[in-house]
Protein backbone atom coordinates (compact mmCIF):
# COMPACT_ATOMS: atom_id res chain seq x y z
CA UNK A 1 0.00 0.00 0.00
CA UNK A 2 1.40 3.35 -1.06
CA UNK A 3 0.87 5.81 1.80
CA UNK A 4 3.24 8.55 0.67
CA UNK A 5 1.93 10.89 -1.97
CA UNK A 6 4.63 12.24 -4.26
CA UNK A 7 4.92 16.02 -4.20
CA UNK A 8 4.83 17.13 -7.81
CA UNK A 9 7.22 19.75 -9.08
CA UNK A 10 5.14 22.80 -9.86
CA UNK A 11 6.30 26.02 -11.46
CA UNK A 12 6.12 28.65 -8.75
CA UNK A 13 6.34 27.18 -5.27
CA UNK A 14 3.02 26.46 -3.59
CA UNK A 15 2.68 28.02 -0.15
CA UNK A 16 3.85 25.94 2.77
CA UNK A 17 2.69 26.26 6.34
CA UNK A 18 4.24 25.41 9.69
CA UNK A 19 3.12 24.68 13.21
CA UNK A 20 4.97 23.86 16.41
CA UNK A 21 4.25 21.54 19.29
CA UNK A 22 6.05 20.19 22.33
CA UNK A 23 6.97 16.59 23.01
CA UNK A 24 8.77 14.71 25.78
CA UNK A 25 11.86 14.97 23.53
CA UNK A 26 11.67 18.70 22.85
CA UNK A 27 9.99 20.97 20.35
CA UNK A 28 8.68 19.66 17.05
CA UNK A 29 8.16 21.65 13.86
CA UNK A 30 5.52 20.47 11.38
CA UNK A 31 5.11 21.58 7.77
CA UNK A 32 2.30 21.15 5.26
CA UNK A 33 1.06 22.27 1.88
CA UNK A 34 -2.40 22.71 3.42
CA UNK A 35 -3.52 19.16 2.64
CA UNK A 36 -0.78 16.73 3.66
CA UNK A 37 2.12 16.65 6.08
CA UNK A 38 5.42 17.53 4.37
CA UNK A 39 7.70 17.58 7.39
CA UNK A 40 8.00 16.68 11.06
CA UNK A 41 11.34 17.50 12.67
CA UNK A 42 12.66 17.70 16.18
CA UNK A 43 13.80 21.29 16.56
CA UNK A 44 17.53 21.47 15.85
CA UNK A 45 17.93 17.93 14.51
CA UNK A 46 20.30 17.10 11.66
CA UNK A 47 18.73 18.08 8.30
CA UNK A 48 16.18 20.22 10.19
CA UNK A 49 13.61 21.64 7.76
CA UNK A 50 15.81 20.96 4.75
CA UNK A 51 12.74 20.35 2.56
CA UNK A 52 10.81 23.35 3.87
CA UNK A 53 10.22 26.10 1.31
CA UNK A 54 11.90 29.39 2.14
CA UNK A 55 8.52 31.12 1.96
CA UNK A 56 6.27 29.64 4.64
CA UNK A 57 3.94 30.91 7.29
CA UNK A 58 2.60 29.59 10.54
CA UNK A 59 -1.04 28.54 10.30
CA UNK A 60 -3.53 26.26 12.06
CA UNK A 61 -4.59 23.45 9.71
CA UNK A 62 -6.65 20.25 10.08
CA UNK A 63 -3.62 18.16 9.00
CA UNK A 64 -1.61 19.67 11.86
CA UNK A 65 -4.42 18.79 14.30
CA UNK A 66 -4.33 15.21 12.97
CA UNK A 67 -0.53 15.03 13.27
CA UNK A 68 -0.66 16.41 16.82
CA UNK A 69 -3.29 13.81 17.73
CA UNK A 70 -0.99 11.11 16.26
CA UNK A 71 1.90 12.44 18.38
CA UNK A 72 -0.23 12.55 21.54
CA UNK A 73 -1.26 8.90 21.14
CA UNK A 74 2.28 7.86 20.20
CA UNK A 75 3.95 9.60 23.13
CA UNK A 76 1.30 7.99 25.34
CA UNK A 77 3.04 4.71 24.48
CA UNK A 78 0.44 3.37 22.03
CA UNK A 79 0.33 2.68 18.30
CA UNK A 80 -1.78 5.52 16.86
CA UNK A 81 -3.36 3.11 14.36
CA UNK A 82 -3.59 5.73 11.61
CA UNK A 83 -1.26 7.74 9.43
CA UNK A 84 -1.95 11.39 8.62
CA UNK A 85 -1.80 12.22 4.91
CA UNK A 86 1.86 12.43 3.87
CA UNK A 87 3.49 14.04 0.88
CA UNK A 88 7.22 14.03 0.30
CA UNK A 89 9.52 15.85 -2.09
CA UNK A 90 12.05 13.12 -2.76
CA UNK A 91 13.76 10.71 -5.11
CA UNK A 92 12.30 7.35 -6.15
CA UNK A 93 14.93 5.51 -4.08
CA UNK A 94 14.26 7.43 -0.86
CA UNK A 95 10.53 7.04 -1.37
CA UNK A 96 10.95 3.26 -1.71
CA UNK A 97 12.96 3.15 1.54
CA UNK A 98 10.41 5.31 3.37
CA UNK A 99 7.54 3.08 2.21
CA UNK A 100 9.33 0.12 3.80
CA UNK A 101 9.87 2.15 6.99
CA UNK A 102 6.14 2.85 7.15
CA UNK A 103 5.50 -0.90 7.13
CA UNK A 104 7.66 -1.60 10.23
CA UNK A 105 5.13 -2.23 13.00
CA UNK A 106 5.07 -0.29 16.26
CA UNK A 107 7.38 -2.01 18.74
CA UNK A 108 9.45 -3.80 16.09
CA UNK A 109 12.75 -3.09 14.37
CA UNK A 110 14.43 -3.95 11.07
CA UNK A 111 18.08 -3.75 10.13
CA UNK A 112 19.47 -1.60 7.36
CA UNK A 113 20.53 -4.84 5.65
CA UNK A 114 17.01 -6.30 5.81
CA UNK A 115 15.62 -3.20 4.13
CA UNK A 116 18.37 -3.30 1.50
CA UNK A 117 17.51 -6.96 0.80
CA UNK A 118 13.82 -6.08 0.30
CA UNK A 119 14.78 -3.33 -2.14
CA UNK A 120 17.15 -5.66 -4.01
CA UNK A 121 14.39 -8.28 -4.39
CA UNK A 122 11.95 -5.65 -5.67
CA UNK A 123 14.33 -3.86 -8.02
CA UNK A 124 16.50 -6.67 -9.30
CA UNK A 125 20.07 -5.79 -8.37
CA UNK A 126 21.92 -8.70 -6.81
CA UNK A 127 22.82 -6.48 -3.87
CA UNK A 128 21.68 -3.19 -2.40
CA UNK A 129 23.79 -1.05 -0.07
CA UNK A 130 22.77 -0.92 3.58
CA UNK A 131 24.64 2.42 3.75
CA UNK A 132 22.40 3.84 1.01
CA UNK A 133 19.37 2.75 3.06
CA UNK A 134 20.88 4.52 6.08
CA UNK A 135 21.40 7.69 4.04
CA UNK A 136 17.79 7.64 2.85
CA UNK A 137 16.56 7.10 6.39
CA UNK A 138 18.71 9.95 7.66
CA UNK A 139 17.06 12.37 5.22
CA UNK A 140 13.52 11.33 6.13
CA UNK A 141 11.63 14.64 6.53
CA UNK A 142 8.72 13.14 8.51
CA UNK A 143 10.37 11.74 11.64
CA UNK A 144 8.43 9.44 13.94
CA UNK A 145 5.48 8.91 11.59
CA UNK A 146 7.86 7.48 8.98
CA UNK A 147 9.69 5.49 11.67
CA UNK A 148 13.38 5.63 10.74
CA UNK A 149 14.11 5.23 14.48
CA UNK A 150 13.04 1.56 14.11
CA UNK A 151 16.07 0.74 11.96
CA UNK A 152 19.12 -0.71 13.72
CA UNK A 153 22.51 -2.12 12.82
CA UNK A 154 22.96 -5.77 11.79
CA UNK A 155 24.18 -6.66 15.30
CA UNK A 156 21.27 -4.87 17.00
CA UNK A 157 23.30 -1.75 17.69
CA UNK A 158 21.79 1.71 17.72
CA UNK A 159 23.33 3.58 14.84
CA UNK A 160 22.54 6.88 13.16
CA UNK A 161 19.43 8.90 13.79
CA UNK A 162 19.03 12.50 12.64
CA UNK A 163 17.24 13.29 15.90
CA UNK A 164 20.16 11.91 17.94
CA UNK A 165 20.82 8.51 19.50
CA UNK A 166 19.35 9.50 22.89
CA UNK A 167 16.02 10.22 21.20
CA UNK A 168 16.22 6.95 19.26
CA UNK A 169 16.87 5.07 22.50
CA UNK A 170 13.88 6.79 24.15
CA UNK A 171 11.57 6.05 21.20
CA UNK A 172 12.50 2.37 21.04
CA UNK A 173 12.03 2.03 24.82
CA UNK A 174 8.65 3.80 24.56
CA UNK A 175 7.59 1.19 21.99
CA UNK A 176 9.06 -1.70 23.99
CA UNK A 177 11.41 -2.47 21.09
CA UNK A 178 14.67 -2.05 22.99
CA UNK A 179 15.12 -5.63 24.27
CA UNK A 180 18.26 -7.20 22.90
CA UNK A 181 19.56 -3.98 21.34
CA UNK A 182 23.12 -2.79 21.84
CA UNK A 183 23.40 0.77 23.08
CA UNK A 184 26.55 2.85 22.59
CA UNK A 185 28.57 3.64 25.71
CA UNK A 186 27.56 6.92 27.30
Amino acid sequence: MNRILHAQSITGHPMEYTAHCDSPLGGITLSSDGEALLGLWFDGQKHFADTLAPDHEERALPVFDLAKRWLEVYFGGRDPGFTPPLKMKTTAFRRAVWEILLAIPFGRTKTYGEIAAVLARRNGPARMSAQAVGGAGGHNPISLIVPCHRVVGADGSLTGYAGGLERKRFLLALEGADAGLRFPAQ
